[in-house]
């Protein structure tokens, strides 16, 4: 094993022993985020990883905001917030399959797939922790009627709002790894917020179907972020 190989083990040890004394995470959920940070770091180097764990660090924020009215009104997430295996799979796959790709055909595009998957989920997170508790009056994204806070394919603006702040922050690293500055922070931001209505959307129809559940759903919405980013970007250029 190299010495990098080494460091990153140390670095996502330390991320893992964090994550579970905050209880962000159970230990199925820290075994998988670990392989999906060391598949990152491995084959991306340090920007897209600092762009999960930026990821992480504000999920873990937005759930825990206001997380006892949350409880109260029977918006929380389950099991207090703890999220596992699923749930990093969903969120973190994506961007796993596009880091691998763009390690072999070297194109400023994946990178661009690569961080649309991050604030695909970074961007929906914070639309659906956020917005339970401080949208006002949600309506399906399929029709546009009110909903109730916290119905799959609901959106608000406030929603909408944290959504679109969501996908700059991750864009910002994203401009690290290409010259075309510009372009990337777009696609990326676009990308993500696209993503995150994708979610939306898919929640709205297949999810409340029970053809897809809350995980698939988010695999889903990363993947397609990550491709609507790409294409952005490739636009652009």
């Amino acid at each position: 094993m190299g010495s990098s190989a080494i460091v990153d083990f140390i670095v996502l040890g330390t991320l893992a022993v964090i994550a579970y004394s905050v209880k962000a995470l159970d230990i199925k959920g820290i075994a998988t985020a670990f392989l999906i940070g060391f598949a990152v770091l491995e084959f991306g180097g340090i920007y897209p990883f600092v762009a999960l764990f930026l990821f992480m660090f504000l999920g873990i924020l937005a759930t825990k905001y206001r997380f006892d009215e949350k409880v109260r009104l029977g918006l929380a997430e389950s099991h207090r917030g703890i999220r596992s295996w699923g749930n990093v799979l969903g969120n973190g796959l994506a961007a796993v399959i596009f880091v691998v790709l763009e390690h072999y055909f070297r194109m400023d595009m994946l990178w661009a797939a690569v961080f649309s998957s991050i604030s695909t989920a970074n961007a929906d997170t914070l639309a659906s922790e956020l917005g339970k508790v401080l949208g006002k009056k949600p309506r399906m994204i399929t029709n546009f009627k009110e909903a109730q806070p916290g119905t799959n394919g609901a959106v608000s603006l406030q929603g909408e709002m944290a959504s679109l702040l969501g996908a700059l922050v991750i864009a910002v690293l994203a401009v690290f790894v290409t010259p075309y500055k510009w372009q990337m922070l777009t696609a990326v931001t676009l990308g993500g917020f696209i993503g995150a209505n994708i979610d939306s959307l898919v929640g709205a129809t297949l999810e409340n179907r029970g053809i897809t559940n809350n995980d698939s759903t988010n695999f889903l919405a990363t993947f397609f972020g990550g491709i609507f980013g790409a294409l952005l970007f490739y636009l652009t250029i």
